[in-house]
């Protein structure tokens, strides 16, 4: 009969038994999950012939440039119409028919023009006074050579019936709407004369450029985000900069002062809460003696200009209270884990010690930045390219709704040799919409799902390689007993190699299975939005739970998987075997596992925020025009939270790249450490490969956990 103490041997597998020829990482090591490799490498060259079929058949001047009638773009270089960049429509009147929302096309003649009208006019009045000359550069070319009458020209859509008063609005006429003592007025005017020479009420206009600008407006927003970044990308770069050079100096002093800078990181986060709670209470309550500052923000809706929100009073009363129970939660977190702190902060030394043998572990973040940029930037262009890759559909467009021709496909290269015309005089062949019915086009729903899937498991096996090259880097700094002498020369150039050349297989199986949680994530995701009209509650609650369960098992799997592959950097072995040895090591050792790794990572976590947070005050009080001395070289901008969220993520994101080397380091050096208490007992014979202090702590720290669960 098993002995009590024998039953965590029994459930989570035989502890590790001294072995004298093991010395560390292992050296000679043979190719793991080699399969899993192949198929990973085709997947890789699937991708790239994915991006050459998205490049072949896309076109990206389909989003970027207006197109007219005739399916040519407006304003491309090296054509008819480079200088004309503006998109004009014949009748916008026409534009308010629901034919608008369907094939995201006013069923009249669209013709790229240098200018939009600046004035109110009509065919025959241009024709019997002297304005012909003007309103003609709104008309087809052909019009010099024309010979039709007025009726035919206003039929068949050689020039336009009439014309408004416009401006540029998203490279597209718009009529120059302008509000007056409460009343809507183009060019002082609230009624004018049509092409019939009926009268019409400026409202109609306006009802017909609602109609296109509501289906426009997300363009009008990412136009106007690309100018802030475009205004504002030095100043971004600038503040990213500094970022980084803190995370660079925080990570050196944990080498010297690692306690007094983890204590002061602490101290900081609960400072700078603190002046955050302080400073929106006098926001609020200077805003709250203004009666035009106490509306409510379900009263103004939703706004893409944040500066908006912040001249109300009741945001910064949310900001105050949102940070309040930050600070409660930081506070009680502290007063509960205080002794757990202190081991934590200890271990942490020990892991500035390795990361001081081994410094080039703190530049090795950029090569994961530079890879993972590669990666976005190719998943984005193919994208696009593969957005842009339907064929022009173009329609007929006949002048009345009797043509039995109506909306049916046509080719403009064909449809004066049918007999539309005849049947529909005055019907013309115009662009409708991109789309198409080949097979390419019929599987460009799989095709982006297969560029997203691509992308998750590249970016994951980016990450998986950073985490094995780090930890192997890290392992054979801890089973050295010399740390100075038998410490391989490049640890972390061997473990790179090392990775590439033996485990690629086991990283790729392991960003696979990551990658298939967050893939069924994603489908829960889009599902629940699409159902969210027309579920009952019992559906509502089964996808919560769902989203919650998947949630749970991504970050487990990313846990399993960190630790798996710290075993394969030492063992050499698969990643199932591998998975299954670090989760069994990580059962027998329950107790460290709970005083240690939530708590280095709570610290870790205060320092990126301490670092994000202090720059995105930086940024903001910079952003908003709040720093006398640099007011005026501030870029003007539509939307001051576009470079500040920029900034704030951007210095986030950098944070996390220095400070993951740590917990890297630490996660090794736990392992590695748990490795060592099974194998050897401190003799002569069996000495640990741990410094003495590193024993002392995670000693202490698992009997002080033992006490305080016995209590």
């Amino acid at each position: 009969m098993a002995k009590k103490t024998d039953i965590p041997s029994l459930y989570y597998g035989e502890p590790h038994k001294f072995d004298p020829s093991f010395r560390g990482p292992v050296k000679k090591r043979r190719c793991t999950d080699v399969m899993c490799c192949f198929i990973f490498i085709g997947v890789i060259f699937g991708y790239i012939g994915l991006g050459t079929v998205a490049w072949v058949h896309g076109d990206p001047r389909k989003v970027v440039y207006p197109t007219d009638s005739y399916g040519q773009f407006c304003g491309y270089q090296n054509t008819p119409n480079a200088n004309k960049s503006i998109l004009f429509y014949f009748n916008i009147l026409k534009c308010a028919n629901p034919a608008v929302l369907i094939n995201l096309q006013c069923p009249t003649t669209q013709l790229c023009v240098s200018k939009c009208p600046d004035r109110f006019a009509t065919l025959v009045d241009a024709k019997s006074s002297n304005g012909w000359n003007y309103y003609k550069q709104f008309c087809k070319p052909s019009i010099d050579n024309n010979s039709k009458t007025d009726a035919n020209i206003i039929r068949d859509e050689d020039c336009p019936s009439m014309i408004v008063p416009s401006r540029p609005f998203l490279q597209r006429c718009f009529p120059d709407f302008i509000t007056r003592n409460g009343i809507l007025t183009v060019a002082n005017q609230t009624i004018f004369k049509d092409g019939d020479n009926k009268q019409r009420n400026v409202s109609d206009l306006q009802d017909a450029a609602k109609t296109i600008s509501s289906l426009l407006d997300a363009k009008e927003v990412g136009r106007k985000i690309f100018e802030d970044y475009a205004n504002s990308w030095d100043w971004i770069l600038y503040g990213l900069v500094i970022s980084m050079g803190v995370s660079l100096i925080f990570i050196l002093l944990l080498r010297y002062i690692a306690g007094v800078i983890l204590w002061l990181i602490i101290f900081s986060v609960i400072i700078a809460v603190g002046f955050g709670i302080w400073h929106c209470y006098w926001e609020y309550s200077t805003l709250s003696m203004e009666p035009s500052a106490n509306i409510t923000i379900s009263d103004i809706g939703i706004h893409t200009d944040f500066s908006i929100y912040l001249q109300l009073s009741q945001t910064w009363l949310i900001f105050m209270i949102t940070l309040l129970v930050i600070e409660v939660i930081v506070v009680v977190i502290l007063i509960f884990l205080r002794n757990r702190l202190r081991i934590a902060i200890a271990l942490l030394k020990e892991g500035s010690r390795a990361i001081s043998h081994i410094m080039a572990t703190l530049f090795y973040p950029i090569i994961t930045f530079f890879l993972l940029s590669i990666c976005i930037a190719y998943w984005a262009v193919t994208a696009v390219f593969l957005a842009s890759s339907d064929k022009a559909v173009y329609k007929v467009t006949p002048t009345d709704d009797k043509c039995t021709y109506a909306n049916l496909t046509c080719s403009p290269e064909t449809f004066s040799q049918t007999n539309i015309t005849t049947v529909c005089p005055g019907a013309q062949c115009m662009f409708a919409f991109y789309g198409g019915e080949s097979v390419y086009h019929r599987y460009i729903l799989v095709l982006h799902i297969c560029n997203l899937f691509m992308f998750l498991w590249l970016v994951n096996f980016i990450i998986a390689l950073g985490q094995y090259t780090l930890a192997g880097a890290f392992a054979s700094y801890y089973w050295a007993l010399e740390k100075h002498a038998d410490i391989p020369e490049y640890p972390l150039f061997s473990s790179f190699v090392q990775a590439i050349r033996y485990h690629t297989g086991s990283l790729a199986l392991g960003s696979l299975i990551l990658t298939v949680m967050q893939m069924v994530r994603i489908v829960l995701e889009y599902l629940d939005h699409r159902l969210k009209g027309s579920q009952n509650a019992c559906a509502r609650f089964v996808f919560c739970c769902l989203k919650c369960c998947f949630w749970c098992l991504e970050h487990f799997i990313k846990f399993l998987n960190r630790n798996a592959y710290i075993m394969i950097a030492i063992y050499g072995k698969y990643f199932c075997a591998s998975s299954k040895e670090a989760f069994f090591l990580l059962m027998r050792n329950i107790i460290r596992v709970a005083v240690l790794d939530r708590v280095t990572d709570f610290l870790l976590l205060l320092g990126k925020l301490l670092i994000s947070g202090s720059v995105g005050v930086l940024a903001f009080f910079f952003f908003t025009r709040r720093l006398p001395v640099i007011q005026e070289q501030v870029p003007s901008l539509n939307y001051v939270w576009i470079p500040l969220l920029t900034v704030i993520f951007g210095s986030y994101m950098i944070a996390a790249g220095f400070f993951n080397v740590y917990a890297m380091c630490v996660d090794t050096l736990f392992l590695c450490f748990c490795e060592d208490l099974e194998r050897n007992d401190g003799s002569p014979s069996r000495p640990y490969y741990m410094s003495p202090g590193l024993h002392k702590i995670l000693r202490k720290g698992e009997q002080g956990a033992k006490l305080c669960a016995a209590s």
